[in-house]
């Protein structure tokens, strides 16, 4: 079903003129064959509901405050012609009937619920972004999480993962921030990469002419990140890198003992997250291990480098530098802001160096 949405704001009202505003609003309810049920709000303001022809349904609620509402909701296959007439109709009604008070009117896109091709991903700080998404490429649960690949007319494949937006093939912005934005030489350098399942650091990394590159990841995205992977993920061993599909952990704690050591480490694994509530913390610690480990495989000149989160997340960002500042190594950082396009927000990014 799609969702259409006003609101209306102006001073406050009262009880009378409450019950006339809705008279005054009944004839074009009349004309859509809507039959309207008004629900007992004990003094809250007007709330009724309408149902028509076609499955429509509707929510009109005057607020004691001055808040005018009305929500609309209609099946695929009704004329949004007629929809649309209605909407115009009913804001024309309310702007003559409240004589000039309007102090500010706003209509919304509709929203559209249940369909085959979810639009609707939120922002790492919790905001609602429709997404021009046109078709499902993929979706599958692995043993670890839920993957997804979208198209987006604007960002490509865009890969999904338990919910959270990661990459698209629009992202190389992202690719380049979490690599030092352009300011490192990874020429005959050791390089270690934690995660980045869509290739993109691998494959760009490549290019760099590096010594070796070991790629430690758990779901890889080979056939449908082609414009962010290129051709590296088709196999797991190449001329200077080698991508071992396992678990980090472990493999982190024998490369410790075995004294094995990186002259880069980039850790794609996961964002800061977004709390620091109790319900959060399994995350937290996983960070902390993560991080412990990485700088203990990190060569006394190399740097790490991770994502961290949202520009607005200062909370948790903030908790992330506290970390820093508690590992069994004392270290040194460095961030940067980007925009990465498809997550249509600001995106921090650390370099890391023991000091």
């Amino acid at each position: 079903s799609s969702h259409g949405v006003f609101s209306i704001c102006l001073p406050s009202l009262l009880p009378a003129d409450h019950s006339a505003t809705v008279r005054g609003l009944q004839s074009i309810f009349q004309e859509q064959e809507m039959t309207e049920t008004v629900h007992d709000t004990e003094g809250h303001g007007y709330l009724a509901t309408f149902i028509g022809k076609n499955g429509r349904f509707a929510i009109l609620r005057v607020h004691s405050h001055g808040l005018v509402t009305f929500d609309l909701q209609c099946c695929e296959g009704d004329d949004i012609t007629q929809v649309d007439n209605l909407l115009n109709a009913l804001e024309k009604k309310l702007k003559a009937l409240l004589h000039g008070n309007v102090q500010r009117v706003k209509r919304l896109p509709a929203l559209q619920r249940g369909a085959e091709v979810d639009r609707y991903w939120p922002t790492a700080d919790g905001r609602l972004v429709e997404y021009d998404i046109d078709e499902v490429v993929y979706d599958k649960d692995s043993a670890y999480q839920n993957i997804k690949i979208l198209h987006s007319q604007q960002f490509g494949n865009i890969l999904i993962l338990n919910g959270d937006v990661n990459l698209a093939e629009s992202d190389l912005p992202y690719t380049q921030a979490i690599m030092g934005s352009g300011r490192e030489c990874y020429a005959g350098k050791e390089v270690l990469i934690l995660g980045g399942g869509d290739g993109g650091i691998l494959c760009e990394a490549v290019k760099l002419k590096p010594k070796m590159i070991t790629m430690l990841v758990i779901d890889g995205c080979r056939k449908h990140m082609r414009k962010t992977c290129g051709n590296v993920l088709d196999n797991l061993k190449g001329d200077c890198y080698e991508v071992l599909v396992e678990d980090c952990v472990p493999v982190l704690k024998k490369f410790v003992e075995e004294g094995r050591t990186f002259d880069y480490v980039i850790n794609d694994l996961t964002a800061v997250p977004i709390s620091t509530a109790p319900e959060e913390e399994s995350t937290w610690e996983f960070l902390r291990l993560i991080l412990d480990l990485s700088i203990k495989v990190l060569r006394s000149s190399g740097k790490y480098f991770t994502q961290g989160n949202c520009v607005n997340l200062t909370e948790a960002l903030g908790e992330y530098e506290e970390l820093l500042g508690k590992l069994s190594c004392k270290v040194d950082f460095s961030k940067e802001v980007v925009c990465v396009p498809s997550y249509l927000e600001l995106w921090v990014f650390y370099t890391i160096w023991k000091k």
